[in-house]
């Protein structure tokens, strides 16, 4: 009998040795896809796009070593499409019925530039603002919620205007926030503080912070707690709660892929010390470098609309410049917006998706030179 207990036990061992992670790619549609017509070239496009991809990362050693850290894992063959094109389909009927109206009014040049605006930044400054945005976090977060009940790790890939949906996904619904570090920042009563200390909490995210009640978001982006005593206790306690629901599941989401990103043009405060949330991008990046996470910009060179977002320092640069001290980092952020795409000028915003090799190799090389570049000797 304990002979056969001890070979069940290392068969079982054997199992866990092997185990792997599991990932599924969440790919993010971005402007001009509204129709039936753009529907069906964007899914079309990622459905051809992902075998290829897919075979590409599971087959490279180096992908293996590096973003993986030497850990077997596999991809699901089928992937995520997120898509919230519908969701704006109204507004940009409305804007396109008023620029319609405005042909016998102006030139030919001035009416035909209108339309071409308007086809493709309606959706980038629609689903730029809060209220817009808010659900469509809340919908992607159900996903990614539900692939990790299913043990599926999550890496999103936004394109175009999709990767502000990635941006404030991270910055939203990732639990990065210690609660004793906001309240010394944002409470003015000393025992709101003390309180918050003599009873921790788990970290929580932006999201569950407005959710629970415990405080709101202003208009010029400052956390105003509850001033009421018993209010803000209330909230408090049913924090930890409010954060399972609202918030992403601890090490749901492996990273993210941005690019084609007009993303520091829409968010150009993204970086200014005057406004109060972008003091948290650094405890967001805290967060990615000590959990193993990726986040990755990345560009054609011929792209008119693919700006640089990041600056590729090294991890002691990033102490020095946020103030914080990275425990045992395994992740990295990186950008390169000098990808050759071989495309003219008019074409390569849209010639990611239909580039099946050149694309995914440049990913994968990205994804390489970001990690080496932090921890290479």
């Amino acid at each position: 009998m304990k002979k056969i207990l001890l070979i069940l036990a290392l068969f079982a061992m054997g199992n866990l040795a092997n185990a792997s992670d599991s990932y599924k790619f969440v790919y993010i549609n971005g402007s001009n896809v509204n129709d039936e017509k753009m529907y069906n070239w964007w899914t079309e496009n990622v459905k051809e796009f992902h075998p290829v991809f897919r075979k590409k990362l599971i087959k490279d050693k180096k992908i293996k070593q590096w973003v993986f850290n030497n850990n077997d894992f596999s991809i699901q063959e089928e992937p995520l499409l997120f898509y919230w094109g519908d969701k704006s389909k109204e507004d940009l009927d409305f804007v396109k019925e008023a620029v319609l109206s405005s042909k016998n009014l102006s030139s030919l040049c001035a009416f035909k530039f209108r339309s071409v605006l308007t086809g493709f930044m309606h959706d980038a400054i629609w689903v730029q603002k809060t209220h817009n945005m808010k659900p469509i976090l809340n919908e992607l977060n159900e996903q990614i919620k539900k692939e990790h009940s299913l043990g599926n790790k999550t890496i999103l890939y936004g394109y175009s205007a999709g990767t502000f949906i990635t941006f404030k996904y991270l910055f939203n619904k990732l639990r990065y926030i210690d609660l004793l570090e906001l309240a010394k920042i944002y409470c003015k009563d000393d025992s709101f503080t003390e309180f918050v200390k003599q009873n921790p909490r788990k970290k929580t995210c932006l999201s569950a912070i407005e959710e629970s009640g415990l405080g709101v978001i202003s208009s010029d982006d400052k956390i105003i707690f509850t001033a009421n005593r018993e209010h803000f206790k209330q909230s408090y306690d049913k924090l930890d709660e409010v954060s399972e629901l609202v918030c992403a599941p601890e090490n749901s989401v492996k990273g993210v892929v941005n690019f084609a990103s007009p993303l520091v043009l829409f968010y150009s405060d993204i970086n200014d010390p005057n406004v109060e949330l972008s003091k948290y991008n650094k405890f967001l990046m805290k967060h990615i470098y000590e959990n193993g996470m990726f986040f990755v910009n990345m560009n054609y060179r011929e792209d008119p609309l693919g700006f640089p977002l990041l600056k590729n320092n090294s991890i002691e640069n990033l102490e020095a410049r946020s103030g914080l001290k990275l425990n045992n980092p395994s992740g990295m952020t990186y950008e390169d917006s000098g990808i050759w795409s071989g495309c003219s000028f008019a074409l390569a915003h849209t010639s990611y998706y239909s580039a099946k090799i050149l694309f995914p190799k440049s990913i994968k090389k990205v994804l390489i030179k970001g990690f080496k570049h932090q921890y290479e000797k």
